[in-house]
């Protein structure tokens, strides 16, 4: 009898922890892999380990801005591609709803309509973002990326900036 309710009190706390654990990942944080380098050289700078393979950052995603969508300029941001919503992409925001953007290689200019907002990765040479699918909507954003977890010796914040030649104000 004491075996049965060893073994009933474990499975009674994994499968708490298990809900808590869903909860929290779900609502207030999470973490996301960082794939490819179109965010380079913020995330993901080349960073090699002994055996010469690369080592992908892992990033912490904050959730709370989603209740408001409260969201900046330089904010580092998860979403769901708006052609493969099976694909998330980690891109920077450089404008948002009611701005006018100018991309950088071409002369045209686009207001961001409401509920959209524009993103690029920081190595553009290498970034599939708005100039490819243009604004996105804000319920795709999965969450805001607010520090590096993975590897430790990249740990730390991540650096919100935004390219000045970009934006302009309605």
């Amino acid at each position: 009898m004491g075996t049965r309710s060893v073994l009933w009190s474990f499975a009674n706390k994994f499968f708490t922890c298990g809900v808590i654990g869903v909860y929290v990942s779900d609502r207030f944080v999470g973490v996301a892999p960082v794939r490819g380098f179109s965010m380079s050289p913020t995330l993901n700078p080349g960073t090699t380990s002994l055996m010469g393979l690369p080592i992908d950052d892992y990033v912490l995603v904050e959730k709370r801005c989603l209740q408001n969508y409260k969201f900046s300029h330089g904010d580092v941001v998860v979403f769901s591609s708006p052609s493969n919503h099976k694909e998330r992409h980690i891109k920077r925001i450089t404008a948002l709803h009611g701005e006018w953007i100018g991309t950088r290689h071409s002369y045209d200019v686009l207001k961001i309509p409401e509920g959209h907002c524009w993103v690029e990765g920081d190595n553009s040479s290498s970034s599939l973002d708005s100039r490819s699918f243009g604004p996105i909507p804000l319920a795709l954003i999965q969450g805001r990326v607010t520090h590096i977890a993975w590897p430790p010796k990249r740990i730390g914040a991540v650096e919100k900036r935004t390219p000045q030649d970009t934006i302009s104000s309605s």
